[in-house]
């Protein structure tokens, strides 16, 4: 039985009754009215959603807009155009005449029947976002059976074209399938609309009730000798009949409960006795989770080591009050992820230890389109300030006050009688301070919220995780379980939630600095102590984020090849993506060593790892700018490591430019001015680039030699390497970035592989501790 739970330290539920009968929404406790602002985007806001004869009330009206914002940020992701409104010209036909496959249900849900069903029966697969669409009327000569009538529906076609339609008369539907599951806005009114019609029908209340049962699903399961269901211990509520009677499996426990209050006795005894037994065999940690239809998929779960039965007791003890009849409190054992190797891996090696330009293009009749810079830098002495416009001289480094910075950044704009089209940043640390203004400004950016989101890493994951769907994939498929760390008492439970090894890191941090592989509870708070007392603020390291705090976090570490993914959205649709492969990161601290463009990846899985970062970036309401994700692809799919929301450091612009042609600085100037780029949507690539980074620490006597940054310039002045300059001067430290970067192209990944390694062996950037071919192994 697989499980799609997001590892949470807080429970992630609604606790309000829900039922078949829709009598309360799943969303909120209590309250009928679907989540708002989930799905933005620039679609038109103003279409006929009313249908005549049958209008709705305010709870019923929100859920119908809910929907068709899900199903329009549905086609977004998929890349298919805007739904299409023709309902003032309504729809007419011969009732009873055509084929009419009629959905009422989330679109997300359906989606791919729909799109499919619009290829092989254009026009007659319609969806219905409202049950008062659609009306039962008595099936003439069928007694005690109904027709169904669609007076509104979305028609699909092919190509993935739709349109919101009136029908005049009303079509005959000759196949009915209602989405009955605990998400549903809709449930009592779709239950009733599908019961005794006359046409097939594809779902009903009861079979949703049984199917979405997790207890109810593992024991029939556990009564076939040949399937394994995870050791579970059940506490039910008054159980349905299916789970009354029978033989009990040997790793499937029910404990039947006659009230939900008093039970402390028999909890105790029956959890003391499950976390000793041998049917949880080597499980460190046990899983609390609830279990009924209707909690199906509606919240996360809580981890609790095992050899702490008094802390599962007290979780346990809490949920009973939440049961209602058919309910179950479930404790199984925690299965950790499967560790897959990869197709094709190479076995394991050894353990080792801002730039401003002025953009000229040009438009139509070859006319000049000038561009006018205005930099605001906190160094009054820099050297960009005499090659712009305006140059304002303002303190941007204290991060946590960038509202009140934004403010007065925009006062100074004013006085000054800037007329400014955009506003944009490169620098991690100023990138919320630049949505702030864009928003002070009335400029385009994607909203200070989600530059927020993305900004602070855990809060990144943790958002996704609480996103199961919809729209589907759900994102929460990519995030990886973390907690974020503050105190020493944070460390200690994040050891409890976080499946070890894990990786812990800054949490407003760049450059892998502080970066750190740990495999126990002792390397955790180790870390986060030597951390908290080198890395204290934007002194200690400057450029890494330490002007938002030092604040860490605790992530759990996925096996599979690294990658990262540049993405160019505007209005949010993907217009071009981009991706390279990393190769082995110098563990245990995760310093970049090379990379690879384009992909080696197979297509499906390089499509794989674009549609994960466009998903996750606009989950986090990422809708325009270009953006760098960091991803791996594991055994189990693309998973994340982080979102930059802004263009990709180090050499990535110039490798971009010189393979694929597209300038992504230029690309990052247009959007924030509001204009669209045009870019191929599947750029060729002119061959490939293989690089290896230089760090302080293992070439500095190279570095420092005068004839090896000669024969390093020349070599890159006569085209035969690419050295991109990352910092400027040759500092050794303990927590070190990259200094440069030395690349070589190639018609094919392996002869620049080729040319690279020959150049690293004469030039002494190969070296016993850092063994280049190792790094470009990835890339054979």
């Amino acid at each position: 039985m697989l499980c799609q739970d997001p590892l949470s330290t807080e429970w992630d539920c609604p606790l309000g009754s829900k039922d078949l009968d829709g009598k309360e929404g799943p969303w909120k406790e209590g309250a009928p009215l679907p989540p708002t602002g989930c799905f933005p985007g620039p679609w038109r806001q103003d279409v006929s959603l009313d249908c005549k004869g049958s209008p709705e009330e305010a709870e019923a009206r929100a859920w119908t807009l809910y929907y068709y914002g899900l199903l329009q940020s549905c086609l977004q992701q998929a890349g298919l155009p805007e739904t299409q409104d023709r309902s003032q010209a309504p729809r007419t036909g011969r009732p009873g005449a055509e084929v009419t496959l009629c959905i009422l249900g989330s679109p997300s849900t359906f989606l791919s029947l729909l799109l499919e069903g619009g290829v092989q029966n254009p026009g007659n697969m319609l969806l219905c976002l409202s049950p008062a669409w659609l009306m039962k009327v008595a099936a003439p000569g069928q007694e005690g059976e109904a027709s169904l009538l669609v007076s509104k529906a979305v028609s699909f076609y092919p190509g993935g074209l739709t349109f919101l339609d009136d029908f005049v008369p009303p079509r005959h539907a000759t196949y009915f399938l209602a989405g009955l599951g605990p998400e549903s806005g809709h449930g009592r009114e779709a239950a009733e609309l599908a019961r005794n019609l006359a046409c097939p029908t594809g779902a009903s209340a009861e079979l949703a009730r049984l199917l979405e049962d997790r207890l109810l699903t593992r024991w029939l399961l556990s009564q076939q000798t040949d399937v394994a269901v995870p050791a579970t211990l059940a506490f039910t509520y008054r159980p349905p009949g299916l789970l009354r009677g029978g033989d009990a499996s040997p790793g499937l426990r029910l404990v039947e409960l006659s009230g939900k209050e008093g039970q402390e006795t028999l909890v105790k005894e029956e959890i003391e006795a499950f976390v000793h037994s041998e049917a949880l065999g080597e499980a460190s940690q046990v899983a609390v989770r609830l279990s009924g239809w209707r909690w199906r998929g509606q919240q996360a779960l809580r981890l609790h080591l095992r050899v702490e039965p008094s802390a599962v007791v007290n979780t346990v003890l809490a949920l009973l009050e939440k049961l209602e009849e058919e309910e179950s409190v479930l404790v199984e054992a925690m299965c950790p992820p499967a560790r897959l190797p990869l197709p094709g891996s190479p076995a394991p090696g050894p353990e080792l230890a801002v730039r401003i330009c002025a953009v000229v293009c040009r438009i139509q009749g070859d006319r000049p389109l000038l561009s006018k810079l205005h930099l605001v830098e906190s160094d009054p002495n820099h050297f960009a300030s005499q090659l712009v416009q305006t140059f304002i001289h303002f303190d941007v480094t204290e991060h946590r006050r960038d509202e009140e910075n934004a403010k007065l950044l925009a006062e100074l704009v004013r006085a000054r009688n800037l007329k400014l089209d955009g506003c944009f940043s490169f620098w991690d640390d100023c990138l919320v301070l630049t949505a702030l203004l864009c928003r002070e400004l009335g400029l385009p950016c994607s909203p200070p919220a989600a530059m927020c989101l993305a900004k602070q890493k855990s809060r990144t994951q943790l958002h996704l995780l609480r996103c199961p769907g919809p729209p589907w994939p759900a994102t929460s498929l990519h995030a990886v379980a973390c907690c974020p760390l503050e105190s020493e008492a944070d460390v200690e439970r994040a050891i409890d939630q976080v499946p070890l090894p894990g990786v812990m890191k800054l949490e407003f941090g760049s450059g892998a600095v502080g970066v750190q592989l740990v495999k126990d509870g002792p390397q955790c708070h180790e870390h986060f102590s030597r951390i908290l007392h080198d890395l204290q603020g934007e002194a200690d390291h400057p450029g890494i984020g330490l002007g938002w705090g030092n604040a860490m976090l605790l992530m759990e570490f996925v096996e599979g090849t690294e990658h990262d993914v540049d993405l160019v959205v505007f209005g949010g649709r993907l217009l071009a993506a981009f991706v390279s492969d990393n190769g082995p990161t110098r563990l245990p601290g995760f310093t970049e060593t090379a990379a690879c463009m384009p992909t080696g990846l197979a297509p499906e899985q390089e499509a794989q790892l674009v549609q994960a970062a466009f998903r996750c970036c606009l989950s986090c309401g990422l809708l325009d700018g270009v953006f760098n994700v960091e991803l791996k692809m594991t055994g189990a799919g693309p998973k994340l490591i982080e979102i930059n929301p802004r263009m990709g450091g180090f050499y990535l612009r110039d490798w971009i430019l010189e393979i694929y042609g597209v300038d992504l600085l230029l690309a990052s100037a247009m959007v924030a001015c509001g204009l669209q780029p045009a870019l191929p949507a599947h750029p060729r690539a002119r061959g490939y680039l293989v690089g290896i980074m230089c760090l302080v620490s293992q070439h500095i006597e190279m570095l420092s030699s005068p004839s090896i940054r000669e024969t390093l310039q020349a070599l890159h002045d006569q085209g035969l390497l690419r050295l991109n300059l990352l910092e400027e001067a040759l500092i050794p430290g303990q927590y070190e970035e990259p200094y440069c970067n030395v690349a070589c192209a190639g018609p094919s990944p392996a002869e620049a592989r080729l040319r690279l390694l020959g150049i690293c062996q004469g030039l002494g950037i190969d070296r016993p501790n850092y063994p280049v071919a190792h790094f470009l192994s990835h890339f054979k």
